[in-house]
Order: C-alpha cells, then sequence, then structure tokens
C-alpha cells in the first residue's frame, strides 16, 4: 500500500448563498489502483468573526462519472521511495463539475470558522475506498468528492486529504 497527500494549499470558500453546498475537492482512482481516503484536515479560516458558525464537510461518492474541472492536484507521495500516484485529484476555490451515479454521502464532519476539525480512520476498515464499480478493483470511472457547506456566506477555509492507493 502507498500513502499520499492531495493538499490544494489555497484558500477555498463556501457558497455565496447560505446553506448551498459547493463540490470543492474530488480524488479518483487511476487505471491500475484503487483509491482510498483515510483523513481528512480542515480548517476555517475566518478573521474577525463575531457570530459562531461553522463549516460542514460532507465526503460523497460518485459511481458512474468522476468529477471534473477544477485546478489539478497531483497526490503527493508520503515517502520518497513510493512511486507516482495513479490517483487523479482536482479542486477549486468555488465548485468542481460533479461527477454521476449517487452521490452516496460516506461521511459528514465539520469545523469552526477559524478551528480546525480534522477527521482520520483509526483502523484500515473504517477509511473509505473507491474501487471499480462493473470493471474490477482499479480505473473506476468514480470519485469521492469533499462538498462544503455553511449557514453563513462565503467562509474562507483550506483542506487537504490523506489517501492510499
Amino acid at each position: 500500500m502507498l500513502f499520499y497527500n492531495v493538499a490544494p494549499g489555497a484558500t477555498q470558500t463556501t457558497n455565496a448563498a447560505p446553506n448551498t453546498a459547493n463540490d470543492s475537492l474530488f480524488v479518483a482512482p487511476g487505471a491500475g489502483r484503487a483509491v482510498g481516503i483515510d483523513a481528512i484536515y480542515p480548517s476555517g479560516k475566518g478573521a474577525n468573526l463575531t457570530n459562531i458558525s461553522g463549516i460542514t464537510y460532507r465526503l460523497e461518492k460518485w459511481t458512474t462519472t468522476a468529477s471534473s474541472g477544477g485546478t489539478a492536484i497531483t497526490p503527493t507521495p508520503k515517502e520518497p521511495g513510493y512511486q507516482a500516484a495513479q490517483a487523479t485529484a482536482g479542486f477549486s476555490a468555488g465548485t468542481v463539475t460533479s461527477g454521476t451515479g449517487g452521490p452516496v454521502i460516506l461521511l459528514s464532519i465539520g469545523s469552526g470558522t477559524t478551528s480546525p476539525g480534522n477527521w482520520q480512520a483509526r483502523t484500515y476498515d473504517e477509511a473509505y475506498r473507491l474501487y471499480g464499480y462493473g470493471a474490477g478493483t482499479a480505473g473506476s470511472t468514480g470519485s469521492m468528492d469533499i462538498f462544503n457547506v455553511a449557514a453563513a456566506a462565503s467562509l474562507a477555509y483550506e483542506i487537504s486529504l490523506d489517501t492510499f492507493e
């Protein structure tokens, strides 16, 4: 098993319309290996906020076609000796184009507007995986996406994922 990090390294924002979800980050498996997510690290980046608000992050799976668009991210190997990732990823400060076939909501976590709200699988069995649908265990045409939503408009945050193949 090989381990990677997917980190846009950019400030993203929730929708300008309160309580409207944005599909903001996706990971799709490559042709030769399935992909999994074993940690999500979101953090609100609000400054000088006077109200108590939060940001919700939903991990959702598309099973027919993968999401697309946004800015491509190359998953970074966690160790120098690892092979290059086969998985692909992308993000957008606003929203990416969602896939089809679903979505299946896998997990919902939150963070404060100025604080982190991390999730990490305690065991491999708790990690979320995307295997092939109808085509074996790799080369799935689906993706796993992070959606964000908040009761307040245009809240700033950053997020990264730990993935494995």
